[in-house]
């Protein structure tokens, strides 16, 4: 696939030139005034160090999960303190800044899960709310149920930045390939996976997850990502990535905070479809299946 190749496919944007790609990696705590001028502080470097698209962890206001205590300090988006700041910020240092993900209110007993890319005049230009939901059990006794205080989102969101075409997801979403690949037919060449991946799934998934989805997709994939122990006792796995459409990391973090960047070549997504065309090589397909069960993301097909 040449770059001609890839404007070609329906709705996909020019490739544009290089950029400068930031991640902050943060250790969120409860309070979204200390998080937000934590955030802050690394954001401010990372654009004078040439970054103009930015992206925080999710969870990036607080790390609440109390659902109590979530709600005392949840708000709906136009009233929200850290959503506010942060598109102030935008504008002041003119960059894509991308809120991994805000907990604000949807409704009187739910919460979303909520990433926001921020344009340089500080307007919104997408929003995602996280469809999956983290609801497991796992081997080392931590129970999560993301589901008990927030509502699940339904749509899948591709935005344009100025040089590529960025998916949206968020986290647990990374388990999920057919979003991803959603996404890069939609015409995305870079997908942001920001997280919040507890220690002990990081540690046994992390990497391959995201590598995995880089070269399913052809995509840049970027993960910002929460690390270290947290004020409410939960350990989060950091290694914030940047991961180019081969599957090769250019950057990575460790268990603090901080930043880490990389050059994004919109080039060179052509260049790997060119070389693996499985986006082009996909075919529609049934599956033959006991009349009485049904499955997500499949084309219904006759009985077995």
């Amino acid at each position: 696939m040449t770059a001609s190749d890839h404007a070609s496919m329906p709705g996909a944007p020019p490739l544009g030139a290089p950029f400068r790609a930031a991640l902050i990696q943060m250790r969120t705590a409860k309070s979204v005034a200390a998080n937000i001028a934590a955030a802050s502080a690394l954001i401010r470097q990372a654009a004078a160090e040439g970054a103009s698209y930015i992206q925080t962890p999710e969870m990036t206001g607080t790390m609440e999960e109390n659902r109590e205590a979530l709600f005392n300090v949840l708000h709906a988006e136009e009233d929200d303190p850290a959503l506010a700041a942060f598109r102030a910020l935008a504008a002041e240092l003119k960059v894509h800044l991308h809120i991994g993900s805000l907990a604000v209110r949807a409704s009187e007993h739910r919460a979303a899960n909520r990433s926001y890319l921020l344009s340089p005049d500080g307007t919104i230009a997408a929003r995602y709310d996280k469809i999956h939901m983290f609801d497991v059990d796992l081997p080392n006794g931590d129970v999560y149920r993301e589901s008990a205080a927030y509502r699940p989102g339904e749509l899948a969101i591709v935005a344009d930045l100025p040089q590529i075409r960025l998916g949206l997801t968020i986290c647990y979403d990374l388990r999920f390939p057919a979003l991803f690949r959603a996404l890069a037919e939609a015409g995305a060449g870079m997908i942001a996976t920001p997280a919040a991946f507890t220690q002990s799934t990081g540690e046994a998934h992390w990497h391959i997850l995201q590598r995995a989805r880089a070269i399913e997709t052809g995509c840049f994939v970027l993960a910002a990502a929460q690390g270290g122990t947290h004020e409410n006792g939960r350990k989060t796995f950091g290694h914030s990535l940047i991961i180019d459409p081969w599957g090769t990391i250019l950057a990575e973090g460790g268990s603090e905070p901080g930043i880490i960047a990389a050059e994004i070549d919109p080039a060179q997504v052509a260049a790997v479809r060119g070389r693996i065309p499985s986006l082009s090589n996909g075919r529609r397909f049934e599956l033959v299946m006991p009349a009485d069960q049904s499955r997500l993301h499949l084309v219904p097909g006759g009985a077995a």
